[in-house]
């Protein structure tokens, strides 16, 4: 891999306390955050910039809703002073809020991607910042999905799904890379 630009911007995107709650099922790569804390604190050391992503779910029922304490950012990747937080209500991170304008202000054209869950808010936001024009860098390890159900009832574990996933975004809207390739 390249080196990176030095103004390449890291997307923590939805690493909340909601994700550790059983209802979601069986997750693969428990050690994405740990992963995501070593990215940052490689990031925050070399002074790059930092945006962290936070869901806001509209459903009064999901653990991501902001009157639910499981809407809190995870307390090892909390932002610091002067480290935006993007709030958003759909997968994107882009779509009603300010992150592209934001991005584009600080001359930022380089991210890399990291975060909850890879099919989902991760998947959304890596395909629109590779459709804006961004060049796009998946972290592999530095993010993690959930088992699913298909719709004819064929369950597919976190690992199909996080693989798969990895590999739809792959080379279309993307360089998945693994943490070790940026540190």
């Amino acid at each position: 891999m390249e080196k990176i630009n030095r103004n390449t911007a890291l997307i923590i995107i939805d690493v909340q306390k909601g994700f550790d709650e059983p209802i979601w099922g069986e997750r693969n790569n428990p050690q994405a955050e740990d992963n995501i804390a070593m990215l940052l604190k490689a990031w925050r050391k070399h002074g790059r910039p930092v945006f962290h992503i936070q869901h806001m779910s509209l459903s009064p029922t999901s653990p991501l809703n902001p009157n639910h304490p499981g809407n809190a950012i995870k307390d090892s990747l909390q932002p610091r002073a002067g480290e935006p937080l993007i709030q958003k209500t759909v997968n994107s991170a882009f779509i009603g809020t300010d992150l592209e304008q934001q991005l584009r202000k600080i001359g930022c054209y380089s991210l890399v991607i990291v975060g909850l869950t890879t099919p989902h808010c991760v998947s959304t936001t890596t395909r629109m910042a590779g459709n804006l024009g961004f060049e796009t860098y998946l972290v592999s390890d530095a993010t993690a999905a959930f088992e699913l159900t298909g719709h004819d009832g064929r369950k597919y574990s976190a690992q199909e799904i996080h693989n798969v996933t990895l590999a739809t975004l792959n080379g279309e809207f993307a360089t998945v890379v693994e943490m070790g390739e940026l540190l």
